[in-house]
């Protein structure tokens, strides 16, 4: 169950920050992890989830470049490590996870984009493409799936991506050069715009068989459950698994994240706002169907 807890405030060590959070974003792994997985990670209670933060750094350990005390900054924080997660009003993470956020951003935009971002992003640097491929994007209308349409047309793709019929107004303002229905079909849809398939899909509604379909012999899949779920693929078809904490502690990865957001290219998402006290509702929110954006808690 979640509730406020009081705990010790943490400082910094060497190559650390100490963040004054003030938002943080709440992501479907943070509901998975209190629905059962904790008690198979090892993790000890009390227990912080989040895997998202902003807010301001208000300490810095030796060795620190970079980021001084005042910086309003954005990090990705891993919520099975010992420190815990992101809910919480100070958290002390290696400096390396810390960027400055986008100028002009409020915190509770800000703490969208670190994990969601980086996921999208890693996705595509797996799969590679060239500049002018066609990407097939699932679940677009979705975080992850939203920003994998921006990066993707930032990477010069041409982008075909599913929607509802509610969504496809915001997949096509997010830069989809092609709108398909969503479910049953896709496979049909993409073919009937590439009809030997798109180089790649990007499958973050985890369609598995229906994604697959839409893919060329020999494309790249962006697996964002693992790969173990698409079963022995065949066609040459490659599946990258994309897992979020292999670029845990790359800043410039993350900085180029906040120069896009700057720039206009990624849209930072909130759905709704919170107190941090509301954490447990804020779940329920998450879980509802139809969710376009983050739910943010505050403190």
């Amino acid at each position: 169950m979640l509730q406020p807890l009081a705990v010790p405030v943490p400082h910094a060590g060497p190559g650390e920050v100490r963040l004054r959070v003030h938002a943080a974003a709440v992501s479907p792994t943070d509901i998975l992890l209190m629905a059962g997985l904790l008690r198979h990670s090892g993790m000890q209670l009390p227990y912080c989830p989040g895997q998202d933060a902003a807010g301001v750094v208000d300490e810095v350990g030796p060795g620190v470049a970079g980021l001084a005390p005042g910086d309003r900054v954005m990090a990705l924080v891993m919520p099975t490590s010992a420190a815990g997660g992101a809910y919480r009003e100070h958290t002390v993470l290696p400096a390396v996870r810390v960027a400055h956020s986008p100028s002009g951003t409020s915190h509770e935009e800000a703490a969208t984009l670190p994990m969601n971002g980086l996921t999208a992003r890693l996705g595509l640097d797996l799969m590679d493409l060239a500049a002018g491929q066609l990407l097939a994007v699932t679940g677009a209308a979705g975080a992850v799936g939203g920003y994998l349409v921006e990066l993707a047309k930032a990477d010069g793709l041409r982008v075909v991506a599913d929607a509802a019929p509610a969504d496809e107004e915001l997949v096509r303002r997010l830069g989809a050069d092609h709108v398909v229905p969503r479910g049953d079909g896709l496979a049909e849809a993409v073919r009937r715009i590439a009809p030997a398939g798109a180089g790649g899909v990007a499958d973050a509604a985890v369609l598995v068989t229906g994604a697959l379909g839409a893919v060329r012999d020999g494309g790249q899949v962006a697996a964002f459950r693992g790969t173990e779920v698409y079963g022995a693929l065949r066609r040459g078809l490659v599946a990258h698994a994309v897992y979020v904490p292999d670029y845990v502690g790359d800043r410039a990865e993350l900085d180029d994240l906040r120069q896009l957001a700057e720039r206009g290219e990624l849209s930072l998402r909130v759905a709704r706002i919170l107190p941090a006290a509301e954490a447990a509702h804020a779940h329920r929110l998450m879980e509802a169907v139809g969710l376009r954006g983050r739910v943010v808690l505050t403190f």
